[in-house]
């Protein structure tokens, strides 16, 4: 004998649909979450690793916060023999798809040792162009001294050359940038 077709029938059907893939969905983020934040906590310590010099301690447990124009931004100090040799900074600015984050390595004498952005969404081909290796805008904030020259791209009066057709890309980029030499500027005035 079939079920009549009623409003309550279809109503407790939908129901027990809708829990079933809820508990699914669920126990798949349970499963998953601790594998997802390890991957995040990872990328994080790779990308220190390659901003800041040679370094014995670990960043990520000497970490605190600087707080610059009202928001928090992460540092991670970086020590060799218990000498500072330099600063990961987590910073950020919106890009043309979203907000780009890169973490920027700032000598213990304030030289940019390199750049690595850590997400974004930025168009493939143009703005994604950043997280290329060896890309010719990305290198050329390493070894940079960000006293001697404007952290701006040059088509609004800087001394950085923006990716060809990524201009906004290339000015989240840069004050991502510019935010992490002011940070550096304050942590020094601590």
């Amino acid at each position: 004998m079939a079920l009549e077709s009623t409003v309550k029938n279809m109503f407790v059907s939908l129901t027990v649909i809708c829990l079933v893939c809820s508990a699914l969905l669920g126990g798949a983020y349970a499963i998953t979450k601790d594998a997802i934040a390890q991957a995040d906590v990872n990328k994080q310590n790779e990308a220190i690793a390659r901003v800041v010099p040679e370094f014995d301690n670990v960043p990520s447990q000497e970490m605190f916060e600087v707080e610059l124009d009202g928001k928090n931004y992460t540092v991670y100090p970086a020590s060799l023999s218990g000498e500072t040799v330099g600063y990961a900074i987590n910073t950020s600015a919106t890009g043309f798809s979203g907000s780009v984050v890169i973490m920027v390595g700032i000598t213990a004498d304030g030289m940019i040792f390199n750049t690595v952005p850590v997400s974004h969404a930025e168009t493939p081909g143009l703005g994604a162009k950043i997280s290329e290796e060896g890309n010719a805008f990305v290198e050329q904030f390493r070894g940079l001294d960000p006293s001697s020259v404007v952290l701006k791209v040059k088509k609004d009066g800087g001394d950085i050359d923006a990716i060809t057709a990524s201009t906004i890309t290339s000015r989240a980029y840069t004050a991502a940038v510019e935010t992490a030499w002011k940070v550096f500027n304050k942590i020094k005035e601590m």
